[in-house]
């Protein structure tokens, strides 16, 4: 017999901004420890080094963490040039260390301007993407190195806030891009276009989906509600569900449609969408979950909640 998970019973998500120096995973666990909640999940990881919005979904809204998972994502970072280290970021050991002092930054401005748009980009051997069941980074440990394929993905705005030059030169970057862009990568490749290699020396997310970096709380202000029991505040910080699926159509659903539908049967709704995914609500306005429109016009369940209560 499975063994029943502790803790509260808590919906919703919290816009967390995660600190520096903890994995993306390991901000998930703390924070739902603080909240002594029964299931959580974060939504798109973060490199220890990097800080920002990091959405953590609880209970019923662990069931939509994909539409997160592959929303755009918006990041402020430090490229430093001259050096190329073994990770691409600060955390690893310098590997080449060049003069970077004729680096100006109308030169570096012609290279950025290549990364717009769709490219393929390789992703880094210091990541998470798995070969044989092993995570990349631990084959990187070895000393290994195997071939990764490039990826589409697509860089929607890359713009150079600020240049500093020098030996080693610092470029402050904002970039908007799509789900699994590797912005150590951007780094590494404009370095390697400049012949200077590069590194990224601090990261910061922005906006993942909908949500931004003024919503997010950082994890003092949850543990001094938590040292106080104050589960109310702590409660207060979580956004509804349909926050992460604002870019949705909705549909409402009457009394009768809504019992079928729930059932997990198709059922016809006037003036729905003709295609794609939906928000599907009842007459009060109640999130029900996400529906799908048929080729015949009906609409059928794709993710429902578990309880309506």
């Amino acid at each position: 017999m499975a063994r029943r998970r502790k803790g509260r019973s808590v919906n919703g998500i919290l816009v967390l901004d995660k600190p520096p120096g903890r994995s993306s995973s390991g901000a998930m666990v703390t924070t739902r420890a603080i909240y002594n909640a029964s299931k959580a999940g974060h939504t798109g990881a973060l490199d220890p080094l990097a800080t920002g919005v990091l959405p953590i979904c609880f209970g019923e809204a662990t069931k939509f963490s994909q539409f997160l998972l592959d929303a755009d994502k918006e990041y402020r970072s430090h490229f430093v040039f001259g050096q190329q280290t073994e990770t691409g970021d600060a955390e690893g050991a310098v590997l080449t260390t060049v003069d970077a002092s004729h680096l100006a930054s109308e030169a570096l401005e012609a290279e950025v301007a290549k990364l717009r748009g769709d490219i393929l980009q390789v992703p880094p051997m210091y990541s998470a993407l798995k070969r044989d069941g092993k995570p990349l980074y631990e084959l990187a440990r070895q000393g290994i190195t195997v071939e990764r394929p490039a990826r589409p993905v697509t860089i929607h705005e890359f713009e150079l806030e600020s240049f500093t030059p020098g030996v080693l030169a610092v470029a402050v970057v904002r970039v908007r891009c799509s789900k699994g862009t590797y912005i150590r990568s951007l780094a590494e490749d404009l370095g390697a276009a400049l012949g200077c290699g590069a590194h990224v020396s601090s990261l910061r997310r922005l906006q993942a989906g909908p949500f931004v970096e003024a919503q997010a709380v950082e994890t003092a202000q949850l543990q001094t509600l938590r040292d106080a029991e104050d589960f109310d505040g702590l409660d207060a910080l979580l956004l509804p569900i349909t926050d992460a699926l604002g870019h949705m159509p909705q549909v409402i659903l009457g009394d009768t449609a809504a019992y079928y539908l729930l059932q997990g049967q198709p059922v016809q709704v006037s003036g729905a969408p003709t295609s794609g995914l939906a928000v599907l609500l009842a007459e009060d306005q109640k999130f029900l979950g996400i529906g799908e429109i048929l080729d015949d016009g009906r609409v059928t369940p794709r993710r429902l909640l578990s309880t309506m209560g």
